[in-house]
């Protein structure tokens, strides 16, 4: 965080390149993630962690689980794909090398996050982590809004999975013609993720919604948490494309539009479902108040 911190200030930067007002923004930003990961792992290690408000601990951790657990089972592919994307765009070696150490560094997180978070949420709100999936309807729950509303998700997510599997598999449609042989390695890895999670997130928020399809609540949560803070997070970094930071997509800008603040919508649509049935759950299983 400190590196970062000078950095964003212009000292000691070991390349010019990254002296232009893009890059210290970068360096900015990820000076404020790691404070903001400095605090989450103090509110989840002291009891007065359990006293702030939830929207202060589950945003960040929602957000970050969403861009890191998923990047968990590709980081042996990812890695090197990075590292050659930014070799073939002519990075200097510096950045080249930082790459594996920040994949490194993202791995760990990406582990311990999930970790900590399930013995904070363990803590704090035992319901979220545990018991059958069926439970008694409250006094105004809100059951006949969230089935609507996974409907209106699951039915995104599937279209979104479907065209990002079919990129991810060869096909072309939507994509520039004079842009395909941008469609390395990087690009057909985060295609596939995109269509594993926008599908998982759809069978989770249905059997949430229904409750039906699962024995126990944890499962199609956990999915759920994680599919839609990672089409919230994944459309984020897809941002980057318009600042020419990085390598442009493949996609026609419509296309890419569409998949991108549709992914977005879907994510928080989908996370703003999932609070809806904890809250149920959470008064149901332990009352008012």
């Amino acid at each position: 965080m400190l590196i970062k911190i000078v950095w964003s200030f212009g000292l000691f930067l070991p390349t010019e390149e990254m002296a232009g007002a893009d890059w210290r923004a970068v360096n900015a930003v990820t000076a404020l993630l790691a404070a903001a990961g400095i605090g989450l792992a103090m509110a989840f290690s002291r009891p007065w962690g359990e006293r702030l408000p939830a929207w202060t601990v589950a945003l960040p951790v929602w957000v970050g689980t969403g861009l890191l657990v998923p990047m968990l089972p590709l980081a042996p592919v990812l890695g090197p794909a990075a590292v050659n994307r930014d070799q073939e765009a002519g990075s200097p070696d510096f950045w080249v090398h930082e790459q594996l150490l920040v994949m490194i560094s993202l791995v760990g997180v990406g582990i311990g996050l999930p970790l900590a978070l399930a013995g904070y949420a363990r803590a704090r709100w035992p319901e979220a982590l545990g018991g059958p999936l069926p439970y008694a309807e409250p006094v105004g729950g809100t059951r006949a809004l969230q089935r609507p509303l996974a409907g209106l998700v699951a039915s995104g997510c599937v279209l979104l999975g479907c065209v990002k599997a079919f990129w991810a598999a060869g096909g072309t449609a939507g994509l520039d013609a004079a842009a395909v042989e941008r469609r390395d390695l990087w690009w057909h890895m985060l295609a596939s993720s995109t269509a594993v999670w926008a599908f998982a997130g759809a069978w989770g928020i249905l059997v949430l919604a229904y409750r039906r399809g699962s024995r126990g609540f944890l499962l199609p949560m956990a999915v759920t948490w994680v599919a839609s803070g990672m089409l919230f997070s994944y459309s984020v970094y897809g941002l980057l494309d318009l600042t020419g930071m990085q390598q442009p997509s493949p996609e026609l800008p419509v296309a890419a539009a569409l998949t991108r603040e549709g992914g977005a919508v879907l994510g928080v649509t989908m996370g703003l479902t999932l609070l809806l049935v904890l809250h149920d759950r959470r008064r149901a299983l332990r009352g008012p108040g």
